[in-house]
């Protein structure tokens, strides 16, 4: 076990040297000792469980022995890590760490059978997963094996349509009446985070949207909000990542309200003012006080105190961009304004919401149409 010259633990591999840089070695199947440095400890982490993985799998096309931990990381890497976005990249890992590899992980990849990847659903199952979380894990594997069955390494690709979800009853995603949303903004005008609040709740942006969101995408002669880019924090290796937006339908352009036009107005003006200034966000639109972006998780805690505060059940950040699309829908907007404007890649996800909105508004309408009839 390493140590840094302060004496901490540096892992297995890994020393600091006297000049402070970073060694990083191991030693290779064929018995080389293999050695790089670095300036920082993550790079030398990161390269030290890389040059080992690559080294151990080297022969990635032999399925007699190669586990299916081998291949998802070599398919995640090698194959999807070069083609697809880094917030697929992420739901696919997290589907494998968290729900596959304690199920077939160690299983020689040619011998999973349609049965094991079924069990893996019925423990999600069994353990109150909803369908939708279900289906992705499916999607995940179905994906994994039939990369693998187009470069020969299996036959076929043991997720057949025998491998199913069970289907159950989804909860209804959680929308903020007006009542509730009129409570919700007068308690976060006393948080840091009424602007961003009251951006997403007239705009419809994602969350990473909002956060990536520059100055450079702000039209305020047209008064329309361009979207080009979405952005996350990476806690894994301590740094905002600017990213593309969901979609090819994400990038899109939104009219500004008068609300939204003011809001953005007087964050501009306010940002000449503020002392603090990292360069590195310097373009950004939603800052702190120190001057960089907030992470998700620091919107997610204070939504929780707001709500708590405003005595409203608890919301996430997608129920202001769900309640957004509701007072759409109420206002009469088309469904085909809408998409564009939410950048919903497929108008079924936007004809979804209309017929939750539309379900309700039957409801209200039959108690009209009962008082009419008392009133008789």
């Amino acid at each position: 076990m390493g140590k840094s010259l302060k004496g901490k633990e540096l892992g297995t591999g890994i020393t600091q040297r006297k000049e402070g840089k970073y060694s990083a070695k191991f030693t290779s199947k064929s018995g080389k000792r293999v050695e790089k440095y670095f300036e920082k400890l993550s790079e030398a982490k990161r390269w030290l469980e890389e040059a080992k993985y690559k080294d151990a799998h080297e022969n990635i096309g032999s399925s007699t022995s190669m586990t299916v931990d081998a291949w998802f990381h070599y398919w995640i890497t090698e194959i999807k890590g070069k083609t697809v976005r880094r917030n697929t990249i992420k739901g696919y890992s997290n589907s494998y760490e968290h729900h596959i590899k304690d199920g077939i992980g160690t299983m020689i990849i040619s011998e999973v059978k349609p049965m094991h990847c079924q069990n893996i659903l019925n423990i999600m199952d069994r353990k109150g997963y909803a369908s939708s979380s279900m289906n992705q894990v499916r999607i995940c594997i179905y994906h994994l094996f039939s990369s693998a069955e187009e470069n020969g390494i299996i036959p076929s690709n043991p997720v057949r349509r025998s491998v199913k979800c069970s289907k159950k009853t989804e909860k209804k995603t959680r929308v903020l009446t007006l009542e509730e949303q009129e409570k919700f903004l007068e308690a976060a005008k006393e948080t840091r985070y009424y602007a961003p609040y009251l951006f997403l709740l007239h705009t419809g942006l994602r969350a990473g949207e909002m956060i990536g969101l520059q100055w450079e995408d702000i039209d305020f002669p047209n008064r329309m909000i361009q979207v080009r880019h979405s952005m996350e924090y990476d806690s894994s290796n301590n740094k905002f990542i600017l990213g593309e937006p969901k979609s090819k339908s994400g990038y899109r352009k939104i009219p500004m309200t008068q609300v939204v036009y003011e809001l953005l107005l007087e964050i501009w003006n306010n940002r000449k003012k503020q002392k603090i200034c990292v360069m590195e966000f310097s373009e950004y639109v939603f800052l702190n006080r120190n001057g960089k972006p907030n992470k998700n998780c620091a919107y997610d805690i204070s939504l929780k105190r707001i709500c708590k505060n405003a005595g409203i059940p608890k919301i996430s950040m997608h129920t202001l961009r769900h309640t957004f699309a509701t007072r759409c829908i109420e206002s009469g907007m088309k469904p085909k304004t809408l998409q564009k404007i939410l950048g919903h890649a497929n108008i079924s996800i936007t004809m979804d919401l209309y017929v939750h909105v539309t379900e309700e508004e039957k409801e209200k309408e039959m108690k009209r149409l009962e008082e009419i009839y008392q009133m008789k």
